[in-house]
């Protein structure tokens, strides 16, 4: 399936689609396109819209898209409920909601400046992605055997 979202991808551009290749749709193909772009995109390639203006996986409530993606998909797992409070608290510019989210909002500009091309961007920030479902979920195991 393709997905569509704006150019220049930042937190919550990077971590929907870390989340919708790793645990909604393993073969996802992004198209990245001006802001103004995503709903025509959308409509001319079939392509699933998010993170976008007006649309049902953007922002809704106060929360990031990430957050909206959960929800719809149902996703339940706790270590990606975690990542949705970091992702959230970094892309709301709410960076004293959550410990880590003011070091992903480093680490993602740091790759912007280091990575300008979306594909490459996405491509070496999934590792960050899986570094940090990792060692949510080893805390997660911590805390239940207490």
């Amino acid at each position: 399936m393709k997905w569509v979202t704006r150019a220049h991808v930042h937190v919550d551009r990077v971590a929907c689609p870390w989340l919708i290749k790793r645990f909604i749709d393993s073969e996802a193909e992004f198209l990245f396109v001006a802001p103004s772009m995503v709903k025509k995109t959308a409509e001319e390639t079939g392509a699933i819209p998010f993170d976008a203006e007006g649309i049902e996986l953007g922002h809704k409530d106060g929360n990031c898209s990430f957050v909206t993606i959960l929800e719809k998909y149902g996703l339940k797992d706790p270590v990606l409920k975690k990542i949705a409070d970091i992702v959230n608290a970094a892309d709301t510019n709410n960076l004293d909601m959550n410990t880590y989210a003011a070091g992903l909002e480093a680490i993602a500009s740091g790759f912007s400046i280091i990575f300008p091309d979306d594909y490459e961007n996405l491509k070496k920030q999934f590792l960050v992605y899986d570094a940090l479902y990792a060692f949510l979920k080893l805390q997660l195991v911590k805390e239940n055997k207490k």
